[in-house]
């Protein structure tokens, strides 16, 4: 399959010209409902049934991947689903105070991140857990983190991994400054953004486009659209495909299936080469699904059907690689038999860390509030402090 992109294509009429009717506007949003999960035009290397798709573009990229590291893909988009499903169930008993689950988009954040060299730079979110395992950041950290305990657990600079932003899209702006300052260095490397459809329609990111084209600065954008900014859907967001966007920036976009780990691998590699290149930035559109909640407080039943969902888990990114394994003869069942019994092993260590951690501590939030102290603050303190005295009372009564 080809890609559509920004660089070399005639712009579409606008969205407020003649001919784009509001009944044409309508019809699309009702095509686009009647075949939910339907993919546009994108790159694909693995379709969904497993079959490999020549692509005279971007073959070259994973042209020297080995059945090892396919292999090794697979695990990684395994263990990753695994101690998400752990983080999600442990929320759930009441150990973690929240969690953001990538479930479904595994193979975006696999591809890309395995894209990566070691001296590359990465800004985060909140949902890169599968980006954040192949930067080598001990799961258990993230979860100490959603558990209160630590405010991320690493050092940012000894896995080229910033913390996880909280503050939708702001982190494209850091990316952005940081990819300049690394092209002032003349250092050979470069940076990469992660977001979201949602985030993509925040301000910051639209600055980050700005500066990122007119620095021309070596920053890859990558977007996971997984098409619900919480219950909104992309539709509501944009009125043309997300990587589109790039265009009116003034540099090239893509969109690649965000459930083909090849292609997302190949997509990386090749916006990468162009910022270490000296060509600027890219912007990467990930045409995915996130098949569970926003966040553990979300309900997305109040909002979409499990007709949607179903054609999407029909596309899952890990059964797709695993069907290819089996069909080019590269992985038997002892090598899945042996990775089950890896995935629960680590399922059970991180519920053991978590379990050990301590609690958070209650008042931790009235500190640094204001640097010299504040009357308020101080009287919110005690509040809470008698409030939770109260339970010891209740429990001595």
């Amino acid at each position: 399959m080809t890609v559509e992109s920004t660089a070399a294509r005639t712009p579409r009429r606008s969205a407020g010209s003649k001919a784009g009717t509001t009944g044409t506007k309508r019809t699309t949003r009702t095509t686009a409902k009647k075949d939910a999960g339907a993919e546009p035009q994108l790159v694909q290397l693995l379709t969904p049934e497993g079959k490999r798709v020549k692509n005279a573009e971007y073959d070259k990229y994973v042209a020297g991947v080995t059945p090892e590291e396919l292999r090794g893909l697979y695990r990684d988009m395994v263990l990753t689903r695994r101690f998400d499903a752990e983080a999600t169930s442990l929320q759930r008993q009441g150990e973690l105070g929240l969690w953001a689950s990538l479930l479904g988009q595994e193979a975006a954040q696999i591809g890309s991140g395995r894209a990566l060299r070691d001296d590359d730079y990465v800004f985060p979110t909140y949902r890169e857990h599968g980006v954040a395992w192949c930067r080598g950041v001990d799961p258990t950290n993230l979860l100490g983190m959603f558990r209160g305990v630590n405010n991320g657990g690493w050092d940012p600079n000894g896995n080229n991994f910033q913390l996880y932003t909280i503050v939708i899209g702001s982190q494209t702006l850091h990316a952005t400054g940081y990819a300049m300052g690394i092209a002032k260095d003349g250092a050979d490397s470069a940076v990469i953004a992660y977001f979201g459809d949602g985030a993509s329609s925040q301000g910051d990111v639209a600055e980050s486009f700005t500066f990122s084209a007119v620095y021309n600065a070596p920053v890859v954008f990558f977007c996971q659209n997984n098409q619900w900014a919480i219950s909104e859907p992309t539709e509501k967001q944009s009125r043309v495909p997300i990587y589109q966007r790039a265009q009116g920036f003034g540099f090239p976009g893509v969109r690649v299936d965000g459930n083909d780990v090849l292609g997302c691998l190949a997509v990386t590699r090749w916006a990468l080469e162009r910022a270490r290149a000296g060509e600027g930035p890219t912007l990467v559109e990930a045409f995915t699904y996130r098949m569970g909640a926003h966040t553990t407080s979300d309900d997305p039943t109040r909002y979409r059907g499990d007709e949607e969902r179903q054609a999407w888990e029909a596309k899952d990114p890990i059964l797709r690689l695993r069907r290819y394994l089996e069909a080019s003869n590269h992985a038997d069942e002892g090598f899945f038999a042996e990775l089950e019994a890896e995935s629960e092993a680590l399922g059970k260590r991180v519920r053991e860390a978590v379990r050990a951690m301590p609690d958070p501590d209650h008042f931790a939030i009235f500190e640094n509030a204001y640097a010299d102290g504040h009357a308020l603050v101080d009287e919110e303190r005690a509040q809470f402090a008698a409030y939770q005295a109260s339970f010891a009372d209740e429990g001595g009564n």
